[in-house]
């Protein structure tokens, strides 16, 4: 079908630069074991990113966008989480939500679920108490070949939820100079992602 842009506008509401306009079903979630254990076209997932109540789409967009191009294999997110099929969160990740397989978690913290299946979890996170990434990266946990890693990050304002800390095996932060206290999540995830990629 093709329509001017006043009638299309009508059917969405909003201006749509682009000119498309798409109706599609919202498939059924798979399990968080599924989602892992098909990720890699069935290898399993080796990097997997948790979206602990992230409530700004753009973020959960852009953060899905990182996840595709540097490595994460898989995306939980939590029940509290911003949809990631949202519109917003679709146009800013460039469809990669299409692409990265994704779930969301049914109960939080899932870290009994992700020890069963063989991962690490590290939370990013500013303590006093944490590994600085770099440091972390060169672990075993991160350098090893078969190593399996969850990296989980918080919501914008408050950050990580102490209860996921204190359930993750490590405290990884980004060191931070020029008195900048800390980064967007959605920047923090792309940092992370690169230095934590399965080699």
């Amino acid at each position: 079908f093709v329509g001017d842009d006043a009638v299309v506008e009508g059917l969405t509401g909003f201006h749509l630069h682009r000119g498309a306009l798409a109706a599609m079903n919202r498939p059924q979630l798979p399990s968080v074991a599924q989602v892992l254990a098909g990720a890699r076209g069935g290898a399993g997932a080796r990097r997997v990113a948790v979206l602990e109540n992230l409530v700004d789409h753009t973020n959960v967009g852009a953060t899905f966008r990182s996840a595709a191009a540097l490595g994460i294999d898989a995306v939980l997110a939590s029940p509290s989480c911003a949809d990631p099929l949202y519109r917003r969160s679709v146009r800013v990740s460039m469809g990669t939500v299409f692409q990265v397989p994704w779930t969301r978690i049914t109960t939080w913290p899932a870290v009994d679920e992700l020890h069963a299946a063989g991962f690490k979890v590290a939370a990013m996170a500013l303590s006093d108490d944490s590994y600085a990434l770099d440091e972390f990266a060169a672990l075993d946990v991160v350098s090893d070949p078969a190593s399996k890693l969850a990296i989980v990050l918080g919501t914008e304002g408050d950050g990580l939820s102490r209860r996921a800390m204190r359930n993750a095996d490590y405290v990884v932060r980004i060191p931070m100079a020029g008195g900048v206290d800390s980064l967007n999540v959605a920047a923090a995830s792309a940092v992370a992602f690169w230095e934590l990629r399965a080699r």
